[in-house]
């Protein structure tokens, strides 16, 4: 079992109260008792093995025991820029992409969004931190508030991919082709430097107009498509992760 307590709460070390629903699910769901093991996460990479030292009045509580060091992450920071969809579609694609290793989602309001404002930031920020449980993720994706797609990015020296149906470069050669610009182009966090962002975007239901194409790809961003068939949005949005994550690890 993995949980999510925040870094502060981390530092205590002892005694470590969770939250009304986390107690819940454990002491309800799990059965758990004094002495179970447990998985803590920080959210930011850090790992650390637990046990549970208390239940009492519906409240758990764990004590650390030390520190883990997980390794499933991709080896590109992965930020996917997601075209708003309607419904339970984008909590699926924020579940399914933080699942795979996304590090940011980004959701955008492009010319075909049927979708142009919402209000579920939270929501979505809580189905990426119970994703990252359920797959033993040290690392809780950031889901950043919406903005237009036009916008993202507009910093000098961002590369990625722009996901189009209509066509563009084959996948292999467009991700080798952005990987060179992001290895050793981020800023130093503790030695060496670390990769820089690769950005995806994909479209809405009705994908991206032509002129938004063209203008992702005169800020830098490389056009490519996922193939033959013309994918839904979710899928579109989960397959080019997964692709994407796939070619990372296998060309380390």
């Amino acid at each position: 079992m993995t949980i999510f307590i925040p870094p502060d709460d981390i530092a205590k070390r002892k005694g470590i109260s969770l939250s009304a629903d986390t107690s819940r699910y454990l002491s309800s769901v799990l059965r758990s008792k004094t002495g179970d093991p447990v998985t803590v996460i920080d959210g930011r990479g850090r790992a650390y093995a637990a046990v549970v030292s208390s239940l009492s009045k519906g409240v758990v509580a764990v004590d650390i025991t030390g520190e883990i060091f997980p390794d499933t992450e991709p080896p590109v920071p992965l930020v996917l820029c997601q075209g708003i969809l309607k419904g339970e579609k984008m909590d699926l694609v924020v579940q399914k992409t933080t699942e795979l290793g996304v590090r940011e989602i980004v959701p955008v309001i492009s010319e075909r969004c049927l979708v142009k404002e919402t209000r579920k930031v939270k929501r979505w920020q809580k189905i990426a931190e119970e994703a990252a449980e359920q797959c033993g993720r040290a690392v809780i994706p950031r889901i950043h508030e919406p903005v237009e797609l036009l916008s993202v990015p507009e910093e000098r020296g961002i590369r990625g991919l722009v996901f189009w149906e209509q066509g563009g470069m084959l996948l292999r050669e467009a991700f080798a082709k952005v990987k060179q610009h992001c290895d050793g182009a981020g800023l130093p966090e503790s030695g060496p430097l670390s990769p820089a962002p690769f950005y995806l975007l994909v479209g809405p239901e009705g994908g991206f107009s032509r002129e938004e194409v063209e203008r992702a790809e005169a800020r830098g961003l490389v056009r490519t498509t996922l193939g033959r068939r013309v994918l839904r949005a979710e899928t579109a949005a989960i397959v080019s992760v997964a692709l994407i994550v796939y070619l990372s690890e296998s060309l380390q």
